[in-house]
């Protein structure tokens, strides 16, 4: 069986899609898949999600019309952004996140909070979703030093 090795590491909206898609997907192709969630990545994996999307740092994000970087960071403008990207996203068709994440764990793709991260930001095992592993680096490596595919998000 081919593995899939992945490391989660965005906390926004727009970077909480690809592990997912990617590892339903790698699923769905009888990819033996891990996801290892760390620093903002964890957000991903607690119980309630509430990510937004933010342009700042992110001269790529395809606005429906130009927004100049000073005026993103004016109060309201994430909140703003990510209300158009939900609308957009469902507008075409894409599940949402919630849903994704619910694809992953139905088919069985193994999450790992990194350890180190929960104690560095005090985290409490249960904010997060049931079934979750909490485990260090040497852990996923184990998974990960014998993947077909490795990828950094």
């Amino acid at each position: 069986m081919k593995k899939l090795a992945i490391i989660a590491t965005k906390g926004t909206l727009d970077w909480a899609y690809p592990p997912f898609i990617l590892a339903s997907t790698a699923s769905a192709l009888m990819y033996d898949v891990e996801i290892f969630f760390t620093f903002y990545g964890l957000k991903l994996v607690e119980k309630k999600l509430d990510l937004q999307i933010s342009s700042l740092g992110n001269p790529g994000m395809p606005m429906p019309m130009p927004v100049p970087v000073l005026m993103q960071a004016l109060p309201g403008m994430q909140a703003m952004m990510t209300t158009m990207m939900k609308k957009k996203m469902a507008s075409k068709g894409v599940a949402p996140l919630e849903e994704l994440r619910d694809l992953c764990v139905e088919a069985d793709v193994k999450m790992i909070a990194c350890q180190m991260t929960v104690e560095l930001f005090e985290f409490d095992h249960s904010d997060f979703i049931d079934g979750l592993e909490f485990a260090g680096a040497a852990r996923f490596f184990e998974f990960a030093g014998e993947a077909d595919i490795s990828m950094y998000i």
